[in-house]
């Protein structure tokens, strides 16, 4: 499928493009809120700046996609693969990330409150400033994370792996969060 295609269909009021071939794709400020993407292969597209809020991404192919400063507010990207993709300066407030692979990925000033990233796999992965206040990490995966002035509080870590992770000692200090 084009990015034409998609776009006049989507104007056109269908939300539906599960398993859409979408790699390399530009697709840089579109607005697709509420798109159904499962399945999808977006890997090495650009949407940046793309509104995606609402979205079901569920198993959707994103490795090396860039969504730096993307709007993803409730979006479903359980199982999704997202290695590699840059998804600094995004909003992804209230986004379900449960078995997401993020592994090398830029979440650094990322908007992640209230995020869910339990089982997420997260080795490696740049959380540099990034606000991860009442997000669930549950059994996430963050070894040799960088998670240098990020937010933490409120957030659940329980049974995280944290083996190597960068993490600032001030934050180590005041306790905050979950472990």
């Amino acid at each position: 499928m084009n990015v034409k295609t998609l776009l006049q269909r989507y104007a056109s009021g269908d939300r539906d493009f599960s398993n859409a071939e979408l790699s390399r794709a530009d697709l840089k400020g579109a607005k697709l809120s509420g798109i159904n993407l499962i399945r999808a292969n977006l890997s090495r597209a650009r949407l940046r700046q793309t509104n995606l809020s609402g979205a079901f991404l569920i198993l959707a192919e994103l490795e090396e996609a860039d969504l730096s400063s993307a709007t993803a507010i409730v979006v479903n990207f359980s199982g999704a693969n997202l290695t590699g993709a840059n998804l600094s300066y995004s909003k992804l407030s209230e986004a379900i990330l449960t078995g997401t692979k993020l592994h090398k990925a830029n979440l650094s000033n990322a908007n992640l409150t209230g995020a869910i990233l339990a089982g997420a796999n997260l080795i490696e992965a740049n959380l540099q400033n990034a606000d991860l206040r009442g997000a669930n990490l549950y059994g996430a995966d963050l070894r040799n994370a960088n998670l240098t002035n990020a937010a933490i509080a409120d957030t659940n870590l329980r049974g995280a792996n944290l083996t190597g992770a960068i993490v600032s000692k001030d934050l180590l200090k005041s306790g905050v969060g979950q472990w």
